[in-house]
């Protein structure tokens, strides 16, 4: 299966290995991830204000060379896909905003938020399937006990995103278990690590970020798992004393892409 891919900014830097195992697990599972062609910037965040088209236009522009190749828009970052999934929502129910949108682009031609958009986990479960997965696995990740963070754009707004639960998620948890790994719930899972206020109040974000790591260790965990940069980021810049990873490397270790489990 083909699909276009947008890895976003940071995966092109300080996320890298966010992006690395993305692609090489694909092959393993048999999905090809056509990266989108002169991609720019998400924009980092979706802006509510009714009036604000100019920072979206870069997402519509991805959306719309998926569309082109008849193929769906696939992302891995959590914030990339929440911009993404909320500007093709935007494109679906708000006219007036789509026309303001489509004005802009005349020379490319009107995109009607038709575009199927998937996160890489929802890729994994909804089109791979856990019980594939599972069988694809070559270095189950017995006796780990694994946490997922969520963080907030991941799973919300939850009517828009439309991937889980937001209170109760369990995507994550069934790709552990699906790798062989126990997942440990724990309540601050789905909570914000404070990465948009790092900047302004450190010690919020410092205070937000150890509440989520505490509670996983508490709860059992010796490794937390994330899609999110800026998550891992602060997890890690805050004092996590387990290893924070994204998901893709530890379905990468389960899949026996990583030649060292340990690096």
């Amino acid at each position: 299966m083909n699909v276009s891919y947008f890895p976003g900014c940071t995966l092109k830097n300080k996320a890298r290995d966010l992006d690395r195992y993305a692609r090489q697990c694909a092959q393993v599972l048999g999905i090809t991830l056509e990266e989108v062609e002169n991609w720019q910037c998400c924009g980092g965040v979706f802006t509510t204000a009714k009036d604000e088209v100019a920072t979206k236009l870069s997402s519509v522009r991805l959306l719309q060379a998926a569309k082109a190749k008849e193929q769906p828009l696939v992302t891995v970052c959590s914030a990339c896909h929440n911009v993404v999934k909320q500007t093709n929502h935007a494109m679906q129910i708000d006219g007036e905003f789509a026309a303001k949108v489509n004005r802009y682009m005349a020379d490319d031609g009107e995109y009607d938020g038709s575009t199927q958009v998937y996160h890489y986990l929802e890729l994994l479960r909804d089109v791979v399937g856990y019980d594939t997965l599972k069988d694809k696995v070559t270095n189950p990740l017995k006796g780990k006990k694994i946490a997922a963070y969520y963080g907030c754009l991941l799973l919300r707004p939850s009517s828009v995103m439309s991937m889980d639960d937001p209170e109760n998620p369990t995507i994550m948890e069934d790709m552990i278990r699906a790798l062989g790994a126990t997942p440990v719930v724990y309540a601050n899972r789905n909570e914000c690590c404070g990465g948009y206020v790092s900047v302004e109040s450190p010690a919020l974000a410092k205070k937000n970020s150890l509440a989520v790591v505490e509670d996983a260790k508490a709860a059992g965990a010796d490794m937390i798992i994330t899609a999110c940069p800026l998550c891992r980021y602060n997890l890690v810049k805050n004092g996590a004393d387990i290893p924070v990873v994204y998901f893709t490397e530890l379905l990468a270790e389960a899949l026996g892409l990583k030649e060292d489990a340990n690096e």
